[in-house]
């Protein structure tokens, strides 16, 4: 059920390529189907970061039962990676959270994931 939030204020030439690749990076990152994967990609020219307008992401991701410090931190290695690589953003010029809000707080398909894929 991944859910992907990208804020970035640099344009991007082609945003729904730039999507579905992202996809494809969060589910293999992941390890999630893509099939549950969302990106929402939102782009702010007023995003500031440290006082400047160069380029900068803000990016949430929300993700039941893989999420913990070791994992966040090989996340953040290809994340940050992929952006620095896409869109020119350098690492210390943005920020990644992490949220597990818990199965039972995620709905889909009429009912929550807790239902599901039962309660942890």
């Amino acid at each position: 059920m991944p859910s992907l939030s990208l804020i970035t204020n640099v344009k991007i030439p082609d945003a729904k390529v730039f999507a579905l690749e992202f996809s494809k990076l969060s589910a293999a990152t992941l390890r999630k189907p893509e099939a549950y994967i969302t990106v929402n990609i939102t782009y702010n020219e007023t995003l500031t970061f440290a006082g400047s307008f160069d380029p900068a992401f803000v990016l949430n991701i929300i993700s039941l039962d893989n999420l913990n410090p070791t994992a966040n931190e090989e996340y953040s290695q290809k994340f940050f990676g992929f952006f620095k690589e896409k869109l020119g953003v350098e690492a210390n010029r943005a920020y990644i959270t992490f949220i597990d809000p818990g199965r039972e707080y995620i709905g889909h398909d009429n009912t929550t994931f807790g239902t599901i894929f039962g309660k942890k």
